[in-house]
């Protein structure tokens, strides 16, 4: 290990919250670490979260029938204000930490519109960042996290990673036109270092993505129907028993073991040391700043900081994060303009781009799942969390993840004995 990386590696701990690591990140450093190829990875990374994951809060919405205001503040909640946190995050502990919100946690809020009032809901969101904040103050969730084997972990986030490579697929078959240039130009670009250190692989799909979308005249954004500056709605929370027991702990649950999980598996086998116990803390702060403004609760997303961590030296890759950050800082101030834009690509675009932009994170997991031990805990956690099946308005990888860590117990247990691979 070099002496820069050993520079970013693990930060000095505390009993509680993980300290920053020395010296710290000054605008000298951070002009000299940031590059092409980090800010690309950080648009990546925005691109995707302003993309399939809106239109997840958008069908939420569309459940409980909020009014386009509501629905507004609450994308510029997850944007704005979790945006300030990514590069708070990023640039204190020298890692690419993206925080966004919990997309597993935004279905579950979808489906209980159904029944809930949204003060009702925003109450939940209340106390959800409540006992997040709760539990990361007591130090547990780092040696919980600490605790479960990485292979099972990692099979969990393959699961949850699958179904964007075979949307990748999907698109070849359904919108050739669009999808089967994007994929031309990843891997000439990829093929070739030289023409890649100039334009990165991602970024000329994305180019050529955009460029056979206007072509085909298939670019139609709807008339803009409200401002293009955001402006949050504050809602009254309303508390309830009803709205307690259907919403908190299985946010909670999507928050800490799911997405946070996904987030420290993913930026672990990238190398990096994530503070754990400081992001739940985070996690809970941001959440309750978030539920002022209606947004659903804040998390250490997976599928982002896999993508800001996907290429490049991993001391310079915190300014991906940082990047990112910025980007969804403007992304929220500019939210009903960004969205109406967004949505107006075709769905092979956006398919194409999240399935490539994530091929490497993959099969970085797939690798380390069935590289060495606890493969059969792995398989199990792979198949519960690919079939999607919910129990108790819980996800599945929640279950996947615990079944895979039973079984692994159960008929693995020299595994368990011997030291874990890593």
């Amino acid at each position: 290990m070099s002496a820069i990386d050993s520079e970013h590696s693990a930060p000095t701990t505390s009993p509680l919250v993980e300290r920053p690591p020395r010296p710290r990140t000054g605008l000298r450093r951070f002009r000299v670490d940031v590059g092409g190829e980090y800010a690309v990875n950080g648009l990546i990374g925005l691109i995707f979260s302003c993309t399939g994951p809106v239109a997840v809060i958008l069908a939420a919405g569309a459940a409980g029938s909020l009014t386009e205001a509501e629905l507004a503040s609450w994308i510029f909640g997850v944007f704005f204000l979790n945006g300030i946190l990514t590069v708070l995050a990023s640039w204190t502990y020298r890692q690419p930490l993206a925080f966004f919100w919990t997309i597993p946690g935004t279905v579950v809020v979808g489906s209980a519109l159904g029944d809930l009032t949204w003060p009702e809901v925003i109450g939940a969101f209340i106390a959800t960042g409540v006992l997040v904040l709760a539990l990361g103050l007591t130090g547990w969730v780092r040696p919980v996290m600490d605790a479960l084997p990485v292979p099972i972990v990692l099979a969990m986030v393959a699961g949850v990673f699958l179904h964007f490579g075979v949307e990748l697929v999907q698109a070849l078959g359904s919108d050739v036109g669009i999808a089967a240039p994007m994929v031309g130009a990843f891997l000439v670009l990829s093929a070739s270092p030289r023409m890649g250190r100039w334009i990165p692989a991602i970024l000329g799909a994305l180019i050529v993505g955009a460029v056979m979308t206007v072509a085909s005249g298939r670019f139609d954004p709807e008339p803009a129907t409200a401002g293009a500056i955001a402006h949050p709605v504050f809602t009254a929370p309303v508390w309830s028993w009803p709205a307690m027991i259907e919403l908190v702990v299985p946010l909670a649950i999507t928050v800490l073991v799911v997405q946070n999980g996904q987030g420290v598996a993913v930026l672990r086998a990238a190398g990096h040391q994530p503070p754990v116990n400081a992001a739940t803390i985070a996690c809970g702060v941001w959440s309750l700043g978030a539920a002022c403004v209606g947004a659903v609760s804040t998390c250490l997303t997976g599928p982002t900081n896999a993508l800001i961590s996907a290429s490049g030296t991993r001391a310079r890759q915190y300014t991906a994060g940082i990047v990112c950050g910025l980007l969804a800082i403007v992304f929220g101030i500019l939210a009903p303009t960004f969205v109406r834009l967004m949505l107006a690509a075709p769905e092979a675009f956006v398919a194409t781009l999240g399935g490539l932009a994530l091929l490497r994170a993959l099969q970085n997991s797939f690798t380390g799942a069935f590289g060495g031990k606890y493969t059969m805990g792995a398989l199990i956690a792979l198949l519960i969390t690919v079939a999607d099946v919910k129990f108790l308005h819980i996800g599945a990888p929640f279950w996947g993840l615990v079944a895979g860590v039973a079984v692994s117990w159960t008929l693995e247990r020299a595994d368990w004995r011997s030291p874990r691979a890593a």
